[in-house]
């Protein structure tokens, strides 16, 4: 609790993968992938609840050996890939509400995906947003795309022509404006506002910069040998 207001961490986790199978509880730097999230969920000072929605038994058995809240077995059709993280994140608020009586003022979005993050970064993001409440509404991690829009690419049968062309393409990198990508440090949003506007990203979202070794997240086998390695590197894990 910050501030008088109660806050959730929720960390999706399916248990099927098409990118990566098994990612989630696969193991990375001596624990599951998930484990990552859940410690760094619990270690702050201002989360009151840290819990794992996921469809599988051997998910939610690992998510609370590590200490996570698993109030339900998510419903198969909030796990297929055409779920939204909306509808996730809503059907978990909904049970806390309809079926504990509880409620929380911020939701923390924790993607089991983006494990580099430091000690500090959660409390820092929730801090931000709680000092600037009255004009934001949300708060979310940024870090510089690895690739500048202004130089990708699409084919056009045997052509290649300009992603967007709309973008200037300048000689040197240096030279363009900076782009940055939501890599998934963390997301928090007002709840109020979750459901008014069905979006991590409302109207009023202000954001973290994170640093470059934590622009990484997991979609495949090349991400997460990527990752292990920089915790090896940065982190001295083995």
């Amino acid at each position: 609790m910050i501030n008088g207001k109660r806050v959730i961490a929720i960390i999706p986790a399916r248990g099927g993968s098409k990118g990566l199978p098994g990612k989630n509880i696969k193991e990375l730097c001596g624990k599951p992938l998930i484990a990552w999230s859940i410690e760094a969920g619990l270690a702050s000072q201002y989360i009151d609840e840290v819990m794992v929605t996921t469809d599988s038994e051997e998910v939610a058995g690992i998510a609370r050996d590590f200490g996570a809240i698993v109030p339900f077995i998510r419903p198969a059709e909030l796990a297929s890939d055409t779920a939204t993280s909306f509808d996730t994140v809503k059907h978990a608020i909904d049970f806390y509400q309809n079926e504990l009586n509880e409620t929380f003022d911020y939701i923390v979005l924790l993607e089991p995906t983006s494990p580099l993050r430091e000690s500090g970064d959660i409390d820092g993001m929730i801090e931000i947003i709680i000092s600037v409440e009255d004009k934001f509404d949300a708060i979310v991690s940024l870090g510089e795309a690895h690739l500048h829009p202004s130089i990708m690419k699409k084919t056009d049968g045997s052509k290649i022509e300009p992603f967007c062309k709309e973008l200037i393409m300048v000689t040197r990198r240096q030279d363009n404006a900076i782009a940055y990508f939501p890599y998934g440090v963390a997301y928090i949003v007002k709840t109020k506002t979750f459901f008014e506007e069905r979006s991590f990203y409302p109207c009023r979202t202000t954001h973290k910069i994170i640093k470059r070794y934590q622009c990484y997240e997991i979609d495949d086998i090349y991400d997460f040998l990527a990752i292990e390695n920089i915790m090896k590197h940065e982190w001295s894990l083995e």
